[in-house]
C-alpha cells in the first residue's frame, strides 16, 4: 500500500487549501451578519471558479471539476475548516441530478455546474426524518403535468435555491421532481432559527396544488429513494471529510493557544491534562481521515452498492462524533476565551453538532452498519480492502 498523495492530488490539496483561505477572511461577516451580503457571494463564486472548484462531483465534458470520489474528499477536508458552513459556498450539484435527460441537463445541470444556478434537496417532512419511507407529499398526474402537495423541512440552501430536487410519492411510488422555486403554489412558510450560525437557511416549505410539467420527473417513477439514497451516500463521505477537516483546525488553533498561555508561571502545552487532551484530539484526526480516504479510495474502486452505504454510514459515524470530541476539548484548553463567538473553536462547537443530525442520524448509521452485518455477516465491513 502506498498512502502517500500523487503530485494531482498535492496539487489539488493545495488549491482547496487556497480558496478555503480566501473564503476564510469572510467568517467574521458571516457570523455577525447571519450571513454574506450579495457581493461577496458574487466575488466567491469567481473565486470558486478561478480555483476550478466548481462542481467538483460533476464530470468535466459538462463543466464540473471531474473529480474522484478520494479527491473531492481531499478537497472537503480543506473546506470543512470554515466556520459558518461557508463551505456550502462551493456548490456541489446533488449527485441525483446525473440522472437528468439532456433537456433536464441544458435547463437545471448544466446552469447549476456554472454557479449560476442553485439546487436544494427536499426529503424531510413534519412526520418523515430518519424514515423517508413515511413521506406524504404527492405527485398526482393530470394530463402532462404533475400536481404536488406536500410539507418539507430542512430544506437546506432553500432560501437562496431556484429550484428543488422534491421527492414525492406518485400513486405510493417515491418518485424525484424538478421543482422550480418560483412556481405558484411553492411557499417558504417559516425560517426556523438554529444552533449554527449557516451561511444559508434551512426553511421549512409547503407545496400546495404546484403543476410541474410531466417531463420535470427526475429519473424513473420508483426510482426516487435509490436516487436518494446515492445522494445519502455521497453526502454522508463529504461531512466525513469536512469534519475531519474542522477537528483539524480545532486542534491546531488550541495547540498554539497551549503553547502561548501562560499560567502558574509555565505555558499549559506544558501540563500533561492539556497534552492528554491534544493527543487524544490528534489521534481523533489521523485515524479518522485514514478511515475517510479508504472509503472514497474503495468507491472510486467499485466496491458494491451495500458495501459502500455501510463503509459511509461508518465513516460519517465515527468521524463526525470525534470531531465532536475534538473541538470540545479545543474549547476547553481555550477555557473562558473558547466560549467566546470570536474564537473559531466556539463557532465549531455549534456548528458540528448537526453533523451527527442531518443526512442521517449518528442511530441511523449504527442501524445501518448493523444491518450489513445481520444480512451479510462483519466480512463487508471488518475485511481488508481487496480481501
Amino acid at each position: 500500500m502506498d498512502f502517500t498523495y500523487t503530485a494531482r492530488q498535492r496539487e489539488l490539496r493545495a488549491r482547496a487549501a487556497s480558496l478555503t483561505a480566501t473564503i476564510m477572511k469572510y467568517e467574521g461577516d458571516c457570523e455577525e451578519s447571519n450571513g454574506l451580503s450579495a457581493a461577496v457571494h458574487a466575488e466567491l463564486r469567481r473565486a470558486v471558479l478561478d480555483h476550478g472548484l466548481q462542481a467538483i462531483n460533476m464530470p468535466t465534458e459538462w463543466g464540473g471539476a471531474g473529480l474522484s470520489i478520494l479527491e473531492q474528499v481531499i478537497v472537503q477536508e480543506q473546506l470543512g475548516r470554515l466556520t459558518g458552513a461557508l463551505w456550502d459556498v462551493v456548490w456541489r450539484p446533488a449527485n441525483a441530478l446525473r440522472a437528468c435527460t439532456p433537456q433536464q441537463r441544458e435547463r437545471y445541470l448544466l446552469p447549476g455546474i456554472r454557479g449560476e444556478r442553485r439546487d436544494c434537496v427536499a426529503v424531510t417532512e413534519p412526520a418523515a426524518g430518519s424514515d423517508p419511507q413515511a413521506i406524504e407529499t404527492t405527485a398526482v398526474r393530470d394530463g402532462d403535468h404533475y400536481v404536488i402537495n406536500g410539507e418539507k423541512w430542512f430544506v437546506t440552501v432553500g432560501d437562496v435555491a431556484d429550484y428543488i430536487v422534491l421527492l414525492a410519492t406518485v400513486d405510493g411510488r417515491p418518485t424525484t421532481f424538478l421543482v422550480d422555486k418560483d412556481l405558484p403554489g411553492v411557499q417558504i412558510t417559516r425560517v426556523p432559527r438554529y444552533t449554527h450560525t449557516f451561511v444559508y437557511e434551512h426553511p421549512e416549505m409547503v407545496f400546495t396544488d404546484v403543476r410541474v410539467a410531466a417531463d420535470c420527473q427526475l429519473g424513473e417513477i420508483g426510482q426516487g429513494y435509490d436516487l436518494i439514497r446515492d445522494w445519502f451516500v455521497e453526502e454522508r463521505l463529504m461531512i466525513g471529510a469536512r469534519t475531519v477537516g474542522a477537528a483539524e483546525r480545532a486542534t491546531e488553533l488550541a495547540a498554539e493557544h497551549a503553547r502561548t498561555r501562560v499560567q502558574f508561571g509555565s505555558p499549559i502545552v506544558n501540563f500533561q491534562l492539556v497534552q492528554a487532551m491534544l493527543a487524544d484530539n490528534v489521534v481523533d484526526v489521523t485515524t479518522n481521515r485514514l478511515l475517510v480516504h479508504q472509503v472514497a479510495w474503495e468507491a472510486d474502486r467499485g466496491v458494491d452498492r451495500k458495501t459502500l452505504h455501510a463503509k459511509a454510514a461508518m465513516a460519517k459515524l465515527s468521524a463526525s462524533e470525534a470531531a465532536g470530541r475534538a473541538v470540545d476539548r479545543a474549547v476547553q484548553i481555550f477555557g473562558g476565551r473558547g466560549y467566546m463567538r470570536e474564537n473559531p473553536v466556539e463557532r465549531l462547537s455549534r456548528e458540528l453538532r448537526v453533523d451527527r443530525i442531518w443526512e442521517g442520524t449518528s442511530e441511523v448509521q449504527r442501524l445501518i452498519v448493523g444491518n450489513e452485518i445481520a444480512k451479510r455477516g462483519t466480512s463487508a465491513v471488518l475485511a481488508a480492502p481487496g480481501m
